[in-house]
């Protein structure tokens, strides 16, 4: 099995390059071999450009088997943002890091110039190349499978259909036959994090740059460009012994700018990603005022609970500014996220970068405590009593309380009238438990529910 000197990771799953020209399937090839809509599919050539690496189990002769697909732009795309050559870059280190490569080509279009630029690239790798010749749906198409025998390049040549599915199990089989099965086969398993982390912010704020200097790798392509990461990314690496997924994420912007497809779908993967995350990075430029969309996205992780860091990209370039003065305006533009801890960074130069992660896995740590209730009791008991819940013409009665779940810690609180606790109040009550309750940085979900809705059930 290869090894990639810059991964440190070192899954122990094969890996699995998926490599051609633009526009013949590769994005819907990696769908359909993972079982998920991982990578973006629209008809525009050049969609794909970082390497979207995802583990994914299919059936083969051996049996079910795991192994790390790696989708990658392009080769020879004519990139509308002029990044061809970092395209290609991130190819060329899928392949490299490759156990076997598929060479995918489309039945429909034929035999290309660029399809028999790609075959003269993959000539001489080490590795075992399959070629698979996408769109054959149906009958008709098998007639042009012979026709890229000619590319002479690939163990096997074989026609399958990415979308429908056509031609799958003799692929997969072959992949099982190519790359027997390690002794252990406990080693294939992919393994579970320890913590998802998501990076999310506006376009061109550095979610790239941290990305890479999180992993101690150039995973991620980087530019001054704004919106040059197009889809959400994860991206597998290991601290003290631990697994960790860090989320990159296409630039978020106002849906009436939004130029085409390709930047609706990665907007909506974006705020996938927030909910797939364990803690969520909002990051931003520190040179620039805060936006509308950053408070929408601030808004956003609130609404779903997620552990929340605010992080001030680029603070080399302001030094002029002071530290206290950059954090009462963040307070005072997210007055909602009082309790979100704020750091400061350079992720270009990796300055504040691993202070960033730690700080991650103690917030996701933290999000899992498990209050008593007798502890939780007698912080309900003190905030009652400093503030009363009483409203004029109605007798609330705060009776208890007991946690219900964790990420995010949930408290159900019972009353006699749930309809009497207004939000002000619930707002209140909220702060003192999480400062009482030693949650300070942490989002909490408080639950009303009347007692005698309790009693009925």
């Amino acid at each position: 099995m290869n090894s990639s000197a810059d991964d440190s990771l070192d899954l122990q799953l094969r890996r699995i390059a998926i490599v051609g020209r633009p526009n013949v399937g590769k994005s819907t090839l990696l769908n359909r071999l993972v079982g998920s809509r991982v990578a973006i599919v629209e008809p525009t050539a050049g969609v794909t450009r970082d390497r979207v690496a995802v583990p994914g189990r299919i059936p083969t002769s051996n049996g079910d088997r795991w192994f790390e697909f790696i989708d990658t732009g392009g080769i020879g795309v004519v990139d509308r943002d002029d990044l061809g050559m970092e395209v290609e870059a991130q190819v060329g280190a899928a392949v490299n890091a490759a156990d076997l490569i598929l060479f995918l080509v489309d039945v429909k279009d034929g035999v290309t110039p660029l399809d028999k630029e790609v075959a003269r690239r993959l000539r001489g790798v080490p590795v075992p190349v399959l070629l698979c010749v996408n769109k054959c749906e149906g009958r008709g198409a098998a007639w042009g499978i012979d026709e890229f025998r000619q590319l002479g390049v690939g163990r096997e040549v074989l026609g399958i259909s990415g979308q429908n599915g056509e031609g799958l199990r003799d692929l997969y089989d072959l992949i099982g036959a190519t790359l027997p099965p390690l002794e252990n086969p406990e080693l294939e398993q992919p393994p579970v994090p320890h913590m998802k982390l998501a990076v999310v912010g506006c376009r061109n704020a550095g979610k790239s740059t941290f990305v890479n200097a999180l992993c101690q790798e150039q995973r991620m392509i980087t530019s001054e460009i704004p919106g040059t990461t197009r889809d959400s990314v994860d991206v597998r690496f290991e601290r003290d012994g631990k697994t960790f997924v860090v989320i990159d994420t296409a630039g978020v912007r106002k849906k009436q700018k939004m130029a085409d497809a390709i930047e609706f779908f990665s907007d909506a993967r974006s705020h996938r990603t927030v909910r797939r995350a364990d803690v969520v990075l909002l990051m931003f430029d520190v040179s620039q005022e805060l936006s509308n969309l950053d408070k929408a996205l601030s808004r956003y992780v609130i609404d779903h609970y997620k552990p929340l860091i605010l992080c001030a990209n680029k603070w080399d370039l302001v030094s002029d500014m002071e530290r206290q003065e950059f954090l009462d305006y963040i307070r005072d533009e997210l007055p909602q996220l009082s309790y979100a801890p704020i750091r400061f960074l350079a992720a270009k130069d990796g300055q504040g970068v691993e202070a960033i992660l730690k700080l991650a896995e103690h917030l996701y740590e933290r999000s899992h405590t498990k209050i008593s209730t007798a502890a939780l009791n007698k912080a309900l008991k003190r905030a009652n009593e400093e503030r009363s819940p009483t409203r004029t013409g109605a007798n609330v009665k705060i009776y208890y309380a007991t946690q219900t779940t964790v990420a995010p810690p949930t408290f159900t609180v019972f009353v006699n009238d749930k309809r009497f606790l207004n939000k002000h109040y619930v707002r209140y009550l909220t702060n003192r438990l999480r400062d009482e309750l030693e949650l300070s940085e942490l989002p909490i979900r408080l639950e009303l529910r009347d007692k005698l809705e309790n009693q009925t059930e």
